[in-house]
């Protein structure tokens, strides 16, 4: 299902001297890296933790946090126990990776079946809570999928909850973009079980196709 992108209405790159997009996808690939050798073969096992995140081979990845949605209700990362939360951090201003990867993200749970899409809550977190509020949340999330929630917060909390998935993010200047600033972080979606556990994640570029097969197989 086609869905609007606002990148260009939101913030137009340019020339741009230093390749952010590229430096993001090399931050993204070594993370990723790490995960595939930290969890062997997430696609398929369950690790084993508790509901305030899983730790193998010294890596915790999630956690507890406490934010605020798209429609400015505070909540807990216990109101999502029952579910596989399907979690991408990121912001609104990206000019592209954060679009591609929520566009992503949409299509593939469009290509599930309703049963399953019912077991998962899909969040985009942003890392960029100064010009992410409630209302620009609210109006970036519509335009990729009703069920998408977006969750923001103060800086202390978007750093609690970032930390807790070992996600990196930095402002970062760039003289030939028209954003005031841009945002250098990583790009992962994360897969946790309904008890809040790391489960498997889908590195930056994953196929909507590949992403609902595996949704799929491991909720099934």
């Amino acid at each position: 299902m086609a869905r609007k992108n606002n990148a260009a209405k939101r913030s137009i790159p340019i020339k741009r001297s230093i390749p952010w997009g590229f430096i993001a996808t090399l931050v993204t690939l070594c993370f990723a890296a790490i995960l595939a050798y930290t969890y062997l073969n997430p696609a398929t096992e369950h690790t084993q933790g508790t509901a305030q995140g899983t730790t193998q081979g010294d890596v915790p990845i999630g956690g507890a946090f406490e934010l605020v949605t798209h429609k400015g209700e505070n909540i807990t990362d216990q109101a999502f126990r029952g579910k596989y939360m399907l979690m991408y951090f990121g912001y609104s201003f990206c000019p592209d990776v954060c679009p591609v990867e929520l566009q992503n993200m949409a299509t593939a749970l469009d290509m599930i079946d309703a049963k399953t899409l019912d077991r998962i809550a899909p969040l985009f977190i942003t890392i960029d809570p100064e010009r992410d509020t409630v209302d620009a949340m609210a109006q970036y999330v519509s335009l990729f999928h009703p069920r998408l929630i977006g969750l923001t917060g103060t800086p202390e909390q978007i750093r609690t909850a970032a930390g807790a998935w070992r996600v990196y993010y930095q402002k970062a200047t760039d003289q030939d973009s028209s954003a005031e600033y841009l945002m250098d972080h990583s790009s992962i979606i994360f897969l946790m079980d309904p008890e809040g556990r790391y489960v498997s994640h889908f590195s930056y570029g994953t196929a909507p196709e590949q992403i609902a097969q595996k949704l799929g197989k491991i909720i099934n």
